[in-house]
């Protein structure tokens, strides 16, 4: 009945996703290479989770 009250999934997945790379970007200008690799490694598992939420609502 509400349904447009929900938020999308999706949209706070890319929003978390982009979010990540930035502080990714940040770590690597300061020079912190382990908090970068740590920070890409967790944007890349959102957007494995953007893909495949990406895919089931395709279907």
């Amino acid at each position: 009945m509400f349904s447009f009250f929900k938020k999308d999934p999706l949209k706070e997945l890319n929003k978390q996703y982009l979010q990540k790379l930035e502080e990714a970007m940040h770590a690597q200008r300061n020079g912190d290479i382990r908090s970068y690799s740590m920070l890409t490694s967790e944007a890349e598992d959102l957007l494995r989770e953007i893909e495949a939420l990406g895919k089931t609502t395709e279907d």
